[in-house]
């Protein structure tokens, strides 16, 4: 263990990976609309996902068929009002998230070649963001699971009932969710659906990498990229 990473060691992306990811403005539009929408674009004025692209991108690049408003991918978020590149949002999160210390408005300003008070009005606004948002990642043991909501359907009216074929799931909404044993904390959210892809990528939203996961045994889970550790219902474990 002696050559083992010590305890401020994080396993991540290097600043040289970073700019091969964001080489021009398309590329960080791209990637903050994949990590805000996860393939479900909807306004940032009225949640409504029934939207549009804008052929010519003006005012913005897509307009919400319900509310009328034009919007981008910075509506509604910590950029929301500025004209400051999204290239450089991307560079001032990573600084943000990486630095163990916290960064300054000064730092910012040198890496990022803006004025001080840009530097002090980003840091401010992803302060915000990430206080609101409560970003910090579960640092573990962390609990894993899903499950599906809704009413039953003697309690749904006749209408309702007649649109849904099938049994079990069907009709229902699947949630996932994850709880920090050391802190209590939880956090869920709704799921178009429970495969590996849409599982793995919430757990890696928001538990460290280091951090043990604990799940049943469902076979979704078993590429997580952590230290994973599964408990079997059928023989009464919990």
């Amino acid at each position: 263990m002696a050559n083992a990473p010590g305890k401020a060691h994080r396993k991540g992306i290097s600043l040289m990976e970073l700019a091969a990811m964001f080489p021009d403005e398309a590329s960080a539009e791209a990637w903050f609309e994949e990590v805000h929408w996860q393939g479900h674009r909807c306004c940032g004025k009225c949640g409504s996902t029934n939207t549009y692209e804008v052929k010519n991108r003006k005012p913005a690049p897509y307009r919400c068929r319900d509310c009328k408003s034009y919007f981008s991918v910075r509506t509604g978020t910590a950029m929301d009002g500025t004209n400051l590149p999204l290239r450089k949002w991307a560079f001032a999160v990573y600084l943000y998230v990486t630095s163990l210390k916290g960064v300054s408005s000064m730092k910012l300003h040198r890496d990022l070649g803006v004025t001080q008070k840009t530097a002090w009005f980003m840091l401010h606004r992803l302060r915000t963001a990430w206080e609101g948002s409560g970003f910090e990642e579960f640092a573990g043991p962390v609990e894993v699971d899903e499950t599906y909501m809704g009413g039953k359907r003697r309690n749904m009216s006749r209408s309702k009932r007649k649109e849904l074929t099938g049994r079990g799931t069907v009709g229902k909404t699947a949630v996932v969710g994850a709880r920090d044993r050391a802190t209590g904390r939880v956090q869920a959210q709704p799921v178009p659906d429970t495969v590996m892809e849409t599982l793995i990528g919430f757990v890696r939203q928001y538990v460290d990498p280091w951090a043990t996961v604990y799940t049943d045994e469902a076979a979704a889970y078993k590429g997580l990229p952590h230290k994973h550790e599964a408990v079997n219902h059928s023989v009464g474990e919990y």
